[in-house]
């Protein structure tokens, strides 16, 4: 009889009365001016917070928002890049028994006006003029705004509007407000519970607008100490954090985790020079959704063609010794002593140079989650000596329910409950399959002014993810896909459109891709193409093309994803093999409402729009006319005109392995 229910062997966690504000005042007490909590680049230059500091911080910007009338249950929203004034203003709202609450900084306008009006925040807090524009246009249907504080002064000299105020105004009013009421944000982080609300943090927005989940201090705190409980982090690790403060999983690193464990939390330059800053502090934890992970390991499979012949020829002959000691782990076997030898010498030649160019030299916990990452790229890193972890879960459960454990590893799982975590498959069918729900005490408390949804989502206790998936016999999880996303071909056969695109963006030169095939004939595939990769590769073969759009029609990249489309059909059942595709006109994109603000892909809306290239590849031509208008995140529009080819899968015994290999033998995994 198939598993159906899992629970963490591993005790839990006690916080006693802890909440975020008074761990920060616990450690600014311990530790004062002696170690570093908070570290910005800033014009090429580190600058160290100590624990004393980031008190003290926000400590006046609390005592400012106080001054300005922010009292108990008030909302503040915070919209910009990852900066430790998010975190002050964050840590601050909280310490007064605020709401605050995150916003995607590349949110376009309706969005953010969406949000503000929802949580009814009065207080907005916006990184520069851009972030600042966005409110000051939309303030018109908010009319409950009261301060528009923002904390790049560039570009707001000329700006005269009441609502607006510098964030160093703020802690200056703070600074006053003490002398006339001493101790007071002591005081108010005194009385605070762990019961009480710590964060409004909004979902994906997968189905339409996100929905406000309301968690609380002990929903955090339990959930990263429980986390650390069995994958640990140290109060002497360094982390950077490069990923958007509104998703919860870096709430949960930057905050919760670090907050509770101590250690320091590194803030880059810009998000363009993220991954250069993180190869600077050499991070010892890792935590970044599956497009990360993507995107640097099309990033090592693209740069190492670029190298010398000999660079080339050890990357040929290392990365598959990699794959087969990663195979070794993931199965659970003693590799033999001739392969030990042969990977030693692999990582002497290749690996530790590798690890270090990513930054990776230092790592000890790295982990993905947000969505499930294709097996080819967790075998990867692991080949290279990376120990990627994947983690499951839901911003309603304060992000965190499941993760794999050292040792036992299984790229086609989500590992194990974290402690005092039960996960159960409800209603399975025959073969174990059912919806994934789970319940902890990390369970949120009930979306914000959304009973009827919070009533679906909970039952009896236990939160009903949507997901599908089962448990196996090793006592592992195994999502499969979204419940609603699972598919079916007329024939009957089920498969799971996530499992093949994973597959297919493993590939250097496909960024996104959409599969498609429920109740039809056959399976077929949308793909957008990595521009600077493809690019690079179209330069090298002096194949001459001026936008996207160009390049994305040329023949030759047709036959360079053809052979992609080849490699994954390789490996997939008959049934579920893609017969058709199209390269895209252009990226899929957020301000185009195709992808979440975490890049998730919104298939219902995705359908919508593209239903004439969706027919157009269940039909007899070979190309389609599309006019199709596109929209930036200023919320001005331009029209695209094109035709996109359409290209048919030969029968699979028509292909010449050989001829397949020619090109991708380079960086092609193991099977």
């Amino acid at each position: 009889m198939a598993l159906t229910y899992l629970k963490a062997q591993e005790p839990g966690v006690d916080i006693g009365s802890a909440t975020l504000p008074a761990l920060l005042q616990q450690n600014a007490q311990k530790f004062g001016h002696d170690r570093v909590a908070l570290r910005e680049k800033e014009y090429g230059i580190w600058q160290d917070v100590t624990w004393r500091s980031y008190f003290e911080r926000v400590k006046d910007f609390a005592l400012g928002l106080a001054a300005l009338g922010f009292g108990d249950d008030d909302a503040l929203a915070i919209i910009g890049d990852n900066r430790p004034e998010w975190v002050y203003a964050e840590l601050a709202a909280q310490s007064l028994k605020g709401r605050p609450l995150g916003i995607y900084q590349d949110s376009i306008l309706t969005e953010v006006a969406y949000v503000i009006d929802h949580s009814g925040a009065r207080f907005v807090v916006a990184e520069d003029q851009e972030q600042a524009d966005k409110v000051l246009d939309m303030k018109e249907k908010l009319p409950g705004l009261a301060k528009i504080i923002y904390t790049d002064p560039k570009g707001m000299r000329d700006y005269d509007d009441p609502l607006l105020i510098y964030f160093p105004e703020v802690e200056e009013l703070g600074r006053q407000f003490e002398k006339e009421h001493p101790n007071y944000l002591e005081n108010s982080i005194a009385r605070l519970k762990p019961q009480d609300l710590a964060l409004i943090a909004y979902t994906s927005g997968t189905t339409g607008f996100p929905k406000g989940s309301l968690l609380t201090h002990s929903n955090m705190l339990k959930m990263a100490l429980n986390l650390s409980s069995v994958d640990p982090k140290l109060p002497d690790d360094e982390f950077v954090s490069f990923l958007p403060l509104p998703w919860i999983g870096e709430q949960m690193m930057s905050i919760a985790s670090a907050l509770a464990i101590g250690f320091t939390v590194n803030f880059p330059e810009s998000p363009e020079t993220s991954m250069s800053d993180l190869y600077e502090i050499g991070p010892n934890v890792v935590f970044s959704p599956p497009r990360v992970w993507e995107q640097l390991s099309r990033s090592v499979m693209v740069k190492h063609l670029d190298a010398s012949w000999f660079k080339q020829f050890i990357y040929r002959l290392c990365m598959p010794i990699g794959y087969q000691m990663a195979d070794f782990h993931f199965q659970k076997k003693t590799p033999p002593l001739g392969w030990k030898i042969m990977y030693s010498l692999s990582y002497a030649l290749l690996f530790r140079a590798l690890k270090d160019r990513l930054g990776f030299s230092n790592i000890r916990s790295a982990s993905t989650g947000g969505a499930a990452l294709g097996p080819d790229v967790f075998r990867f890193f692991h080949a290279c000596g990376v120990n990627l972890k994947q983690i499951y879960g839901q911003t309603e459960i304060s992000g965190i329910s499941c993760i794999h454990r050292s040792g036992n590893v299984d790229f086609t799982s989500v590992g194990q409950p974290i402690p005092d975590t039960e996960v159960r498959i409800d209603q399975p069918d025959s073969e174990g399959v059912g919806e994934i729900i789970s319940r902890s005490p990390a369970l949120f408390e009930g979306y914000l002014k959304n009973e009827e949804a919070t009533r679906e989502t909970i039952v009896d206790g236990w939160l009903h993810s949507g997901d599908a998936g089962y448990i196996t016999d090793g006592g592992q999880l195994v999502c499969i896909d979204r419940v609603k996303d699972l598919m079916k071909l007329t024939s009957g056969a089920r498969f799971s459109p996530m499992f093949v695109e994973n597959k297919l963006k493993f590939c250097p030169y496909i960024v996104e891709c959409i599969v498609l095939g429920h109740e039809r004939d056959f399976v077929t595939t949308m793909i957008c193409i990595d521009y600077k990769h493809t690019g690079k590769w179209a330069e090298e073969h002096r194949i001459g093309y001026t936008t996207y759009t160009d390049l994305a029609s040329k023949r030759e990249v047709y036959d360079l994803i053809e052979q992609e489309v080849v490699r994954v059909n390789r490996v997939l059942p008959e049934k579920a093999r893609v017969q058709k595709f199209l390269l895209l006109y252009k990226e899929f994109d957020p301000d185009d409402e195709e992808l979440t603000r975490t890049r998730k892909l919104r298939r219902k809306f995705i359908a919508q729009r593209y239903a004439k290239e969706i027919e157009a590849l269940y039909g007899q031509g070979e190309q389609v006319h599309v006019e199709s208008q596109i929209r930036y995140q200023d919320g001005k529009t331009t029209t695209i005109v094109t035709d996109l080819h359409i290209r048919t899968m030969k029968p699979m015994d028509q292909y010449s392995l050989e001829q397949e290999r020619k090109w991708w033998q380079f960086w092609k995994p193991v099977h």
